[in-house]
């Protein structure tokens, strides 16, 4: 019996422990003010970019090197030349909105100083108008 009790705790604490929202992981060179964006109701055919500002806290000019999005109903934009020590850049992200429902995607961001950076967009496309 004790050992069903344990086997039991341990199994809740493990479920629990899972259930965690993980911070993304990231080296500091680029410092993004936030790594997640939702829109709970966004409006159908929108055009609205979702935009992520970094700072360069590096010692050397920051290239961009690479944006990947999870899938081609992502597209993002990367700034085409350094970035200099302490200042800052953008990455801006559009999504299809002529999908409805619920989306999650992410980017993943590879400069020349420091570990990639993961991206998240989250939201809700509502349905066409008539």
């Amino acid at each position: 019996m004790k050992y069903s009790i344990l086997i039991l705790m341990l199994s809740v604490a493990t479920f629990f422990q899972a259930q965690k929202a993980k911070p993304t992981k990231s080296s500091g060179a680029l410092k993004f003010t936030v790594t997640q964006i939702t829109r709970s109701e966004i409006k159908y055919a929108n055009e609205d970019l979702f935009v992520f500002e970094f700072i360069n806290k590096s010692k050397k000019d920051a290239v961009i090197q690479n944006v990947q999005t999870s899938c081609g109903c992502t597209t993002a934009d990367k700034p085409t030349k350094p970035i200099k020590p302490g200042k800052k850049g953008q990455i801006s992200v559009s999504y299809d909105t002529r999908r409805v429902g619920e989306f999650t995607k992410t980017i993943t961001v590879t400069s020349n100083v420091g570990e990639p950076v993961v991206l998240t967009i989250k939201g809700k496309v509502l349905p066409e108008k008539n």
